[in-house]
């Protein structure tokens, strides 16, 4: 022990970490080796570090070739730097060094000598490249800017150590010693500070809703300080050399959905999270759709995930499949089978959860067939590829670790046998690489920087870290963050479909449900969403969120675009006594109080009308305030009153008309309530008829159907009463007159060809929020010959009006 201390002291380590080297198993020998092999005894320090660095390297990696021609070189000073260890490194994998010296020499840039002023140039030129977003973000775009300049190719052999100093020099002359702006303390109290005085604003200007920005979701909370581009550490520096002149040093994240089925509530907040990441750090995002399992995806699903991503404000850099890289997947996976990290395996399913300790997590074991020659598993690897092996018949499974804790260790399956056409290889392949093998590799193919998922993927962190050292590509970072779920519905794709087989939902965007096409289709804005999710903010715990927050983010959203239509969903017909048949006036009545830019619609004022059934009642109380027999209510932008002086019924006894006096005199009584109505006037095109008005309560009659204390589970949870369909519901002409304006501009007319009508949005006064149906019949020519008669308007109630949240649906 005593010797080996002394010979690691003579390579310039301390006498405590020469200690600690000499005690470990591995690595002592491994640098010892090194050191016989160089012949000598006394090293100069940067020498000794090389030698050190090296054998950390030959203990870790098993099979590294020419290692004593190697130190060699190092102990000679041909090679002077880690860059060209690397290097050397990545040239004796495949060529014998002593044999072709010159091309060894020309590889690893030995006797390369770039000079102070170039590297003064090389750093001066990168930094002007980028010098506005260095000024904008100062010492937070350091490590990003350091991580581009070591990957100018001209500076690959220069000495690390005088690239540092120049690139600091010339930070330190742009942007000046560090300050205040650049303490993440005072970073926080300004993104607070901030967030107050918009607080403040919103208080103290009546018509602003102003939700949270994209950029709030990233200003707290260890989002906040997640690396930078070239920070995160590779098994060699050539795979971040190579990483950095792809990305030029800038973000990148992707958003990686399967495509077998629609996207749901949840994925709102991975949009926000992946899209809103990158755009805030000046960087890109892709779609990159996880396609690996053709059973169950669909081309439908493929196209609704991009259009929703759309939808929510967020256009891709690309979108690309997983199915993209079969070919230099199934590439990686024969190198994992010829390092012998992976082997075919004949087992089933019940015999691999034996050989992990089973359901009473008892000791795990080795597969039989782990041990198996690496020319045996190539052998088998390629029967399964020739279709020669049944489903569930062989798999390839990766050789990683039984003894560790985490199950995602513990020999994880990398290929399976499926005989299915995929939606864009077809036919080609009948093995198809799984989610534990795909997902880390196409992150490395995209030179992906940050690899943000949710928090059920933590223990797959280590076994996505294992897989890209051991075939070695290039290693993102992964980082997990709380699902979001939200009470009153479920999200399990399993589980909607199964709503949907059994009818209790028509389908799986029926306005019922939480996935965003139901949303959609509903009626609710995407702002309102994008609002809902970054106003939750990002954190590493999953939340359960009061679906009544969202709510109250969609009736924010509403109330700032929705114009205000006078509407009885269940018409009742009032006759104005004193007025004559032919009574007629017309009122400029705006779509928004005090909002000029809303416009205006005249609508017209006759003898007969119609109000709400909910405004009329026929016994009074102390606590109703409408409509009654003997009593008087205001009209909605009219100057005089009602009052109710007879009630007509029919045939079955149901009251179908209320005749009333218009107290149009100067001592009228004062109505203590007003009620909307819409005019009888088929000359005027008044009233606006609509087919179907479908009222939404929530599908399920507890908060959590998922719960196991509901008897019979969430199928058995159903509100038989989620879904109330009133027909002939009537609107004043406004409502015909938003449509026509919206169909004379061309965003209308697209939405409109494409049977796109949920951005026809409306407050129904006093009722709620209303958005036009997909099942709407609204054919462009029909709008253009003002055929209103012609139509099939179906409105969905988007949710109720503030007033009335906390009432029962």
């Amino acid at each position: 022990m005593e010797g080996l201390i002394s010979k690691f002291e003579a390579l310039g380590l301390t006498t405590e970490k020469a200690k600690e080297t000499a005690g470990n198993k591995k690595l002592a020998p491994a640098l010892e080796g090194l050191i016989a092999a160089t012949g000598q005894t006394e090293f100069t320090k940067s020498t000794g570090m090389l030698l050190y660095k090296l054998a950390a390297k030959v203990a870790k990696e098993k099979g590294l070739q020419h290692i004593d021609y190697i130190a060699q070189a190092i102990a000679s000073e041909r090679l002077a730097s880690e860059e060209q260890v690397s290097a050397a490194v990545k040239f004796c994998t495949k060529n014998d060094p002593a044999a072709n010296e010159a091309a060894f020499d020309e590889a690893c840039g030995v006797g390369v000598v770039v000079s102070d002023a170039e590297i003064a140039e090389h750093v001066t030129k990168a930094l002007d490249g980028i010098k506005d977003k260095l000024v904008a973000e100062r010492y937070r775009a350091q490590g990003r800017a350091l991580g581009m300049v070591k990957g100018i190719p001209e500076l690959r052999w220069a000495d690390s150590g005088k690239v540092k100093a120049e690139f600091d020099a010339q930070i330190l002359t742009l942007l000046g010693p560090k300050d205040e702006r650049d303490s993440p303390a005072n970073a926080k109290k300004a993104a607070k500070k901030a967030a107050a005085s918009t607080a403040s604003a919103k208080k103290t200007d009546a018509r602003g809703w102003q939700p949270a920005s994209l950029e709030s979701m990233f200003a707290e909370g260890e989002i906040s300080r997640l690396h930078n581009p070239g920070e995160n550490p590779q098994i060699s520096p050539e795979l971040m050399e190579e990483h950095l002149k792809a990305t030029g040093g800038k973000v990148v994240t992707r958003f990686p959905p399967e495509p077998n089925g629609y996207l749901h509530i949840g994925h709102a907040k991975a949009i926000n999270v992946n899209f809103g990441y990158a755009k805030t750090h000046g960087g890109v995002c892709n779609l990159r759709y996880d396609d690996t399992n053709p059973e169950a995806e669909e081309q439908e699903y493929v196209d609704s995930i991009l259009e929703i991503v759309r939808w929510l404000g967020f256009e891709p850099h690309q979108v690309l499949y997983s199915s993209d890289y079969f070919d230099q997947l199934h590439a990686l996976a024969i190198k994992l089978i010829e390092c012998g990290k992976a082997y075919v395996c004949h087992c089933t399913g019940k015999q691999i959860n034996e050989q992990r300790g089973g359901e009473d997590r008892g000791p795990r074991f080795a597969c039989a067939h782990r041990d198996r020659p690496i020319s045996e598993s190539l052998a088998e690897f390629q029967k399964m590829k020739e279709g020669r092996y049944g489903a569930n018949e062989a798999t390839l499974r990766m050789k990683m670790d039984l003894e560790d804790g985490n199950p995602q260790m513990w020999d994880l399956i990398a290929y399976r046998v499926k005989f299915a056409t995929h939606h864009r290889t077809g036919d080609k392949w009948c093995i198809y690489p799984t989610y534990d093998f795909t997902h880390c590799l196409c992150d490395s193919f995209e030179n992906i920087t940050h690899s943000l998922c949710t928090r059920e993927f933590v223990l797959s962190r280590q076994s996505y870290y294992w897989l890209c050292d051991a075939v070695s590509v290039y290693k993102p970072v992964q980082w997990e963050y709380g699902r979001l779920n939200i009470t009153n519905t479920i999200l399990s794709k399993r589980k909607l479909l199964a709503l949907c087989n059994a009818g209790h939902v028509r389908s799986l965007d029926d306005p019922r449900l939480y996935t965003l096409p139901a949303l959609r289709r509903r009626g609710v804005p995407p702002q309102a969403i994008n609002a809902f999710v970054r106003e939750l903010g990002i954190t590493a715990a999953d939340a359960i969120i009061e679906v009544g927050r969202l709510e109250n983010h969609i009736r924010d959203a509403l109330n700032e675009c929705a114009p205000r239509i006078m509407a009885a969903v269940r018409p009742l017909r009032v006759i104005l006594e004193n007025l004559p048949e032919d009574h007629f006036e017309e009122l400029e009545l705006p779509y928004k109080p005090r909002e000029p830019a809303f416009g205006s619609r005249r609508v017209p004022f006759t003898r007969t009308l119609f109000i709400d059934h909910s405004d009329f009642r026929e016994t009074d109380s102390p606590d109703y305030f409408r409509l009654a027999p003997n009593k008087t209510v205001g009209l909605i932008n009219l100057p005089y009153p009602i009052t109710c002086t007879d009630v007509r019924r029919n045939a079955d006894g149901l009251v179908n008309e209320v005749v009333c006096r218009y107290e149009n005199s100067a001592n009228a009584p004062k109505p203590t309530a007003f009620i909307q109505w819409v005019a009888d006037c088929p000359q005027r095109g008044s009233p606006v008829r609509i087919e179907e008005v479908r009222i939404y309560n929530p599908l399920f009659k507890h908060s959590n159907p998922d719960d196991m204390k509901v008897t019979g589970g969430y199928l058995n949870d159903v509100n038989k009463d989620s879904l109330e369909v009133v027909n002939n519901a009537v609107a004043d002409v406004g409502l015909w007159d938003c449509i026509k304006r919206y169909a004379a501009t061309d965003v209308g007319k697209k939405e409109l060809r494409e049977h796109n009508v949920e951005n026809l949005r409306f407050q129904f006064m006093r009722i709620g929020y209303f958005a036009l149906d997909k099942d709407t019949t609204l054919p462009l020519s029909t709008i253009a010959n003002d055929k209103v008669s012609e139509t099939k308007l179906i409105m969905n109630r988007v949710v109720t009006l503030k007033e009335d949240a906390k009432k029962e649906a």
